[in-house]
């Protein structure tokens, strides 16, 4: 079903489908995620139809941008993560966003922990539920590894990224 709001002069219009992707210090996975989503939703022609944005639920990198060696292997595959900077989750994102996409179980359980009010109503899930070849459901952290590390969260990533793009497009009738 498509999200349709209507405008002052009463004119409907679709409203964007807001996406937040959530690791822990955002910056690894969930700008990652950000990129590389955006990536695919651009190629597919929807960028006017979805936003996507990302945060960590911790505040030690607020305002630097995603790690070097996720730059690096992210504009090895053609993604750009140069214009992000990472940013804490807030209890408001519960509202702004339609879906919360997190990398692990602790940043679901620190997500749900600031829905006081319960009014995630099922939007807060595990990216890897999306994951075609999922395993524990978790995106690992690549951050104290070595480059095959980050490899393997980008592999991850972007398989998960396609199929999730088809669920939204379907859930929200979003064809171009």
């Amino acid at each position: 079903m498509a999200r349709v709001e209507k405008s002052g002069d009463g004119e409907e219009r679709r409203r964007l489908v807001r996406v937040l992707f959530v690791c822990m210090g955002n910056i690894c996975r969930s700008p990652l995620a950000e990129g590389l989503f955006r990536k695919v939703v651009q190629d597919r022609g929807l960028a006017d139809r979805i936003e996507v944005d990302s945060a960590g639920t911790g505040s030690w990198h607020v305002g630097e941008p995603p790690d070097r060696r996720m730059q690096e292997t992210a504009l090895r595959h053609g993604v750009d993560l140069s214009d992000q900077a990472a940013r804490q989750f807030e209890a408001e994102d519960l509202d702004a966003f339609d879906h919360i996409f997190v990398m692990d179980r602790d940043n679901l359980n620190d997500v749900l922990y600031l829905d006081r009010d319960e009014r995630s109503g099922g939007k807060v899930r595990l990216f890897r539920e999306f994951d075609p070849e999922p395993d524990d459901f978790q995106v690992p952290d690549p951050y104290y590894g070595g480059d095959g590390g980050f490899e393997n969260v980008y592999s991850i990533v972007e398989r998960t990224a396609n199929v999730l793009l088809d669920r939204l497009v379907e859930e929200f009738d979003l064809r171009p």
